[in-house]
């Protein structure tokens, strides 16, 4: 490996040419050392020639003893070239290996600065059980406690426990400890409620990825349990895991198949991962098993939508309609009606909405644009004004507009 990282230094240090043979190798020697020879050097410059020389004459024995072993006893371009390459490439290794162990020693250091505090420390307290976890990071496992430490005095003195658990020296506060007796088993429950209390801290922080995680080892320990399956599929949704999300989903519909809240998760959760036919089919379950949810009919109604199957869709609006009428509902039921060309469907769902919602500019927006297409003009106009009275919208503007210049001598009169 030093001839590789050498040969391509020595040949510029020696000033040759490839092809080259021992006697090209031995002249360069003899030719350089009359020019770096400490005897003739300049004042106060013996030191730098002899070090120069010192060079060249490691390079010559170099390149002699590769001569030498070379076929033909020539080196040509092609193997300087090839040694070249080589010794890029291993002084990349070599950095790049440098640059990663400098980046452990310092996340090393780093770790042992944030969580072993107390590592140069004698312990202000004798440990008197050995075997503890810590309650608000189950996954870590059982760890062994090395000291008990005190910080601030009076009402602000805290307790400190330093554990070395699997994955590292940990300081945590003493309180956060349970300790572990190995003369009895650990129940299955209690392992269920520790990770899924863990797995609640977590979801109330926004770590959903970390609750996901401990909510894997409360399933383990339990895998029927209906709570941890519907804490584990909202985490895997919020963490962005969408195909975890839907096997531990899909696991919870097998446990509670006759609810709706698994269903409802599943459409949801199909819908996000872009599988519409799936989610369509969750949504039907879900208004079988809750057919008096109006929610759960429009988000058929919408999947139907979405897959362009437009009878359906508006069955299941109209559905939704009849048990709970909201804004949103009837604006998709009125888009339905006009992707059908039903005008008067449309007219009235639009209608609807504004009588149920009249402070919903988006309600009076859309009546006025069905409006439009019928020969109710002063009522369109109404609408508009209604409309733009919530605040500017430059497409009723313009819509009223084009109503006012259609039929201007209707108009007149009034």
């Amino acid at each position: 490996m030093a001839q590789i990282l050498d040969i391509e230094q020595a040949v510029l240090l020696l000033e040759i040419d490839p092809p080259f043979a021992q006697r090209d190798v031995q002249l360069a020697r003899r030719r350089l050392a009359k020019r770096w020879h400490p005897d003739i050097a300049p004042p106060g410059k013996q030191h730098e020639h002899e070090r120069h020389l010192k060079a060249i004459n490691l390079a010559a024995d170099t390149l002699e003893r590769l001569a030498e072993e070379s076929r033909g006893g020539k080196v040509t371009m092609n193997a300087v070239k090839v040694s070249a390459a080589a010794a890029r490439k291993a002084r990349a290794e070599e950095g790049r290996r440098a640059y990663e162990e400098e980046q452990r020693q310092r996340e090393s250091t780093e770790e042992r600065r944030k969580h072993d505090p107390f590592g140069s420390r004698v312990p202000d307290h004798s440990v008197v059980h050995r075997y503890a976890r810590c309650l608000s990071y189950p996954e870590w496992g059982v760890g062994s406690v090395t000291g008990i430490y005190f910080t601030g005095d009076g009402d602000d003195m805290q307790q400190w426990a330093r554990v070395t658990f699997q994955l590292g020296i940990r300081t945590v506060p003493a309180g956060s400890l349970q300790f572990v007796d190995f003369s009895r088993p650990d129940p299955g429950a209690e392992r269920v409620e520790r990770f899924m209390t863990a797995a609640k801290h977590a979801l109330a922080e926004g770590e959903y990825a970390i609750a996901a995680k401990r909510l894997i080892y409360a399933r383990d320990a339990d895998p029927a349990n209906p709570a941890v399956l519907r804490l584990l599929t909202l985490a895997f949704w919020q963490a962005g895991d969408l195909s975890a999300a839907g096997r531990a989903v899909r696991d919870w519909a097998r446990i509670e198949g006759g609810r709706p809240a698994p269903h409802r998760y599943a459409a949801r959760i199909y819908e996000d991962m872009g599988s519409l036919s799936q989610a369509v089919e969750a949504a039907g379950i879900e208004t079988q098993r809750a057919p008096g949810d109006a929610g759960a009919w429009e988000r058929l109604g919408r999947l139907h939508m979405r897959t362009f199957d437009l009878s359906a869709a508006r069955r299941a609006l109209e559905r939704a309609r009849e048990q709970l009428p909201s804004e949103q509902g009837l604006l998709d039921l009125a888009l339905v009606a006009n992707l059908s060309g039903d005008l008067g469907a449309e007219v009235s769902a639009c209608e609807q909405a504004t009588m149920l919602f009249g402070d919903s500019a988006a309600a009076w927006a859309r009546y006025a644009h069905a409006l439009a297409r019928t020969d109710r003009t002063m009522e369109c106009l109404r609408a508009c004004e209604r409309a733009l009275s919530f605040g500017p919208d430059p497409e009723i503007d313009d819509l009223r507009e084009q109503v006012l210049a259609a039929a201007p001598r209707a108009l007149e009169p009034a």
